[in-house]
């Protein structure tokens, strides 16, 4: 059976899902099990340890617990997901907090993983066409948040916008060569060319030399208050 042109320029489907769809459901459905399989980790950790601090066996937390000695083996190889009242028998148990069972997860913070290609495009204060800003992800904490940019340009203009922030940036060239000016001082950057400074001073590129320019600016601004 020939293809329906009327299909031609359409993303490809699978059973009416396209396939960008599916793998972004597939992405998600693997993010849950690596955080499920985190938790697992460190309640294991957390059971056994504190079991061991009390000088009690697999057998003896069981029967004081009230948990089968096989699930109690399983929680504490992480081969189990074991519910609230599982963990409420064994803090009673073994006498610490429900929460306790979770010490750890708070040390891994969230990490944002941006496929090639993809993140979320804005558009920014005096940018034309051919000028490109991508977010690669935004990692926020009590007192600072870290804010990477994919910049792209791709057309030479006069004049550019200089760009002023709390916080410092680091601008790190991936391809092309720009001038870049930061106060009244002006660098000529290449493809592995790194420039740090306090975005507190005007800055931006002043002149595009070689096309495509292609760099990475990240910057680390104060939490919102």
């Amino acid at each position: 059976m020939s293809p329906d042109p009327r299909d031609r320029g359409r993303p490809d489907t699978v059973g009416g899902v396209t396939q960008g769809a599916r793998l972004t459901v597939v992405d998600h459905l693997e993010d849950i099990a690596v955080r499920e399989n985190a938790i697992n980790l460190a309640i294991a950790r957390r059971v056994r340890e504190y079991r061991q601090q009390i000088g009690l066996t697999v057998g003896q937390l069981a029967e004081r617990s009230g948990i089968s000695k096989g699930m109690l083996s399983k929680i504490e190889n992480a081969q189990a997901s074991p519910s609230l009242a599982t963990l409420a028998r064994l803090s009673a148990a073994i006498n610490v907090p429900v929460t306790s069972f979770f010490r750890g997860l708070e040390e891994e913070h969230d990490a944002i993983f941006v496929r090639a290609g993809q993140g979320i495009q804005i558009v920014r204060r005096g940018s034309r066409e051919g000028h490109e800003y991508r977010v690669l992800g935004s990692l926020r904490g009590t007192n600072r948040q870290l804010e990477p940019l994919l910049v792209t340009l791709t057309e030479r203009e006069e004049v550019f916008p200089l760009f002023q922030h709390d916080g410092p940036e680091l601008i790190y060239m991936l391809a092309g060569s720009m001038e870049y000016g930061y106060g009244s001082r002006r660098y000529l950057m290449r493809a592995g060319d790194a420039l740090q400074f306090d975005g507190g001073v005007p800055h931006g590129p002043t002149a595009l030399v070689r096309l495509p320019v292609k760099f990475l600016s990240v910057k680390v601004l104060p939490a919102p208050q």
